[in-house]
């Protein structure tokens, strides 16, 4: 046996005590294997770099264990078109997501409604995000798309925070479109925007949200009737704002809005400290730093 190792090393050109030597690296990856399947029954739509700040580890190292042993999130499907607005004249109100981008939350708020297949009929869900944040501000569920099912997820959003933000996005939908979700806008003060007809990447957020949101909610028809459905939309919405992380902010959206509150406040409260200035001859001269 002694020789037969010691043969085999000569032939392979590599000292005869490495033929004894066991490889750690497969048992690390091992173990973040079952630790990254862990986090996916939590969190079943997170990639690597997700998983990555999950866990407290390199973005890299993530990625190439899930690529090792083949662990992928959920993907999502293509969402159907409307063809009933196609012949709708476009709107003239400019797409604001192409050339502002917000700096704080309720600057622009961004909507949009999609089906969810329930047992033979279809139930809609319909969501407003902020951009900023990426928070769900609010949102409504019915058995029909109409300006009154877009308009109380509008009120929502508006009821639970108290304010209305600066611009409101939206695709060209009729829904949307309408005299009565208008008249709301104009008597809040709210500035509207458009997606170009026919082009639904514009609204990408809300896009993408909905992707996801489909994906990682599973298979919806599992539940036996309206009232559990609509308990599981509310508590998967809680989950994507409250404890989902958002990669580019690296914690979940409402998080990352009260650490934004917080700092905000404190640097206004350091501002007009500063700015109280000394008083020299009856003026008051600010002190800046």
């Amino acid at each position: 046996m002694c020789t037969n190792r010691s043969l085999a090393a000569k032939r392979l050109g590599v000292s005869r005590s490495s033929l004894y030597y066991n490889h750690k690296q497969p048992v690390k990856d091992d173990e973040l294997r079952r630790k990254i399947e862990a986090v996916h029954l939590k969190h079943p739509g997170y990639g690597y770099r997700r998983v990555a700040i999950e866990l407290g580890i390199n973005h890299k190292r993530a990625q190439r264990v899930m690529q090792k042993y083949n662990l992928r999130p959920k993907r999502r499907c293509k969402p159907p078109k409307k063809v009933q607005d196609r012949d709708r004249l476009e709107q003239k109100n400019p797409n604001i997501l192409k050339w502002l981008c917000p700096v704080a939350p309720d600057m622009i708020w961004v909507s949009d409604f999609s089906y969810i297949s329930f047992h033979g009929r279809f139930v809609y869900l319909a969501t407003v995000l902020d951009v900023f944040t990426g928070e769900v501000l609010g949102w409504n569920v019915s058995l029909s798309h109409d300006q009154d099912f877009v308009l109380g997820a509008i009120r929502s959003a508006v009821s639970k925070y108290g304010k209305a933000p600066n611009w409101f996005h939206s695709d060209q939908g009729s829904e949307f479109c309408s005299e009565k979700v208008r008249s709301y806008h104009e008597s809040h003060g709210i500035l509207v925007s458009y997606s170009p007809k026919g082009q639904p990447w514009c609204n990408g957020m809300q896009e993408s949200f909905f992707g996801r949101f489909k994906v990682e909610s599973g298979d919806l028809e599992r539940f036996q009737n309206l009232e559990e459905l609509v308990s599981e939309l509310a508590e998967q919405l809680y989950y994507f704002s409250e404890v989902r992380i958002k990669t580019r902010l690296r914690m979940s959206p409402c998080e990352y809005r009260r650490k934004w509150e917080q700092a905000n406040f404190q640097r206004e409260k350091t501002d007009d400290t500063r700015n109280r200035g000394i008083i020299k001859g009856g003026h008051c001269v600010p002190h800046f730093v």
